[in-house]
Order: structure tokens, then C-alpha cells, then sequence
């Protein structure tokens, strides 16, 4: 971790995974460092790009005060918000690590656009993978409760656009025109309409702003 001037974790589940293992490193986010009280101890920034990978940190044990995330009022979380909060911190020469998921093969995952603007200020980006993503595997029951919530005008809260991948490759020649999807990014309400969801509702990924978007639509 000394080696690095920045973590940066894509999720929740990054965080809890990475500290299951408890890497010896993990100490470097010492309360104390984060004080001051003793500088010796390296500490690298930690990087959450959304209040749900934050409070996973601090659950974590690492202190707020190492934390960068967006800022509460931002329109969306995501990488590009985290980047107006620390596209300056850094300087050519040094080092990010990325915490992240991975494929079945455990190869890393997701959108590199964090890891394309550090490349272009000279940062050296490393990535490792502290989980693997695959599909569900349904039960009977499982399967009967989508294929009805796609016919009952249902309301599908989804906050990735792999679990609308994941849902079409499960029920390929369903139809969702009757039923209601509430997003929480563009991208994601962008799937959710190519998926063929009657109606999408795009909201903030925060408790309050997905309450009001489903009483919006009730």
C-alpha cells in the first residue's frame, strides 16, 4: 500500500471484499495517521465514487479523513463526480491502485474511465480484483416472480445495467412493457429503456431520492 498515493474502490462489495482477506497493508489507514499524529505511517487516499462505497470504507475502519468522494449534493455518483473531487490530487510519476470486480475467469470489470484520465496525467494505474461477477442462478420460484413482475406492473428498482443484462439473458423472450423500472444513472435507465421497460424512472442513488421517484410513479 506505501507504494501507492491513492486506492481507489468502484463499490461496496470491493471494500468488503478487500478487507475479508485483511491485507497486512490494510493498516496503513491508521486513525492516527489521518491526525497527523504519526505522519510515518504511510496513507494513501482512499477513493469511493458514491456515500455507499464511503460508508463501506468507514465500517471498514478507514477514517473519513482519507476519504474522497463526491460531493453530497452531486447529480450523479459515479467516476466522473469523484474526479472533479480529486482529478488534482495527484501529480505524473505516481501510483493508483483499483479495487474492483472481476469476470468469472477473474479478469477485471466495468468502465475504465478513471483509470484513461490518470493514464493521461502520467499516473500509473494498477487494478486488482477482490470479487467475481457471475449470472444468478434462479430457482423455480425465482424465475415465476420476475415473469410475473413483467406483466403485473411491477416496479424494478435496478442499480447496475449487468443486472438488466443479466435479467434479459434469464427470461430472453419476455417482454417488459408493462412493467416500471426506477434507475439510478443514465446508463443504467439507458438499459432499462433498450430493455423495453414501459416506463423508467431516473433517480439519485440515495434512500430519499428513490422513495420520491417510486411515489412518483405509484
Amino acid at each position: 500500500m506505501a507504494e501507492f498515493q491513492a486506492v481507489m474502490f468502484v463499490s461496496g462489495n470491493a471494500v468488503e471484499r478487500y478487507f475479508m482477506v485483511r491485507p497486512a497493508d490494510a493498516s496503513c489507514w491508521h486513525p492516527d495517521r489521518a491526525t497527523g499524529e504519526h505522519p510515518q505511517i504511510p496513507s494513501p487516499r482512499a477513493w469511493a465514487p458514491g456515500p455507499g462505497t464511503r460508508d463501506a470504507l468507514v465500517r471498514a475502519g478507514v477514517p473519513r479523513q482519507s476519504i474522497d468522494t463526491p460531493a453530497q449534493d452531486s447529480e450523479l455518483f459515479d467516476s466522473q463526480a469523484l474526479w472533479l473531487q480529486v482529478g488534482d490530487q495527484l501529480a505524473s510519476g505516481q501510483r493508483v491502485l483499483v479495487v474492483r470486480g472481476g469476470d468469472a475467469q477473474g479478469r477485471g470489470v466495468g468502465r475504465d474511465w478513471m483509470s484513461e484520465q490518470l493514464t493521461r496525467r502520467g499516473i500509473a494505474v494498477e487494478t486488482v480484483v477482490a470479487y467475481t461477477r457471475k449470472p444468478p442462478v434462479w430457482t423455480p420460484a425465482q424465475f415465476e416472480l420476475a415473469q410475473r413482475g413483467a406483466l403485473n406492473s411491477s416496479l424494478w428498482l435496478f442499480s447496475s445495467s449487468e443486472a438488466i443484462t443479466h435479467l434479459q439473458s434469464l427470461l430472453p423472450l419476455q417482454a417488459w412493457t408493462d412493467a416500471r423500472a426506477v434507475a439510478t444513472h443514465p446508463r443504467i435507465a439507458q438499459s432499462a429503456s433498450d430493455a423495453g421497460f414501459g416506463v423508467v424512472c431516473l433517480s439519485r442513488p440515495t434512500l430519499a431520492d428513490v422513495v420520491a421517484s417510486i411515489e412518483s410513479i405509484q
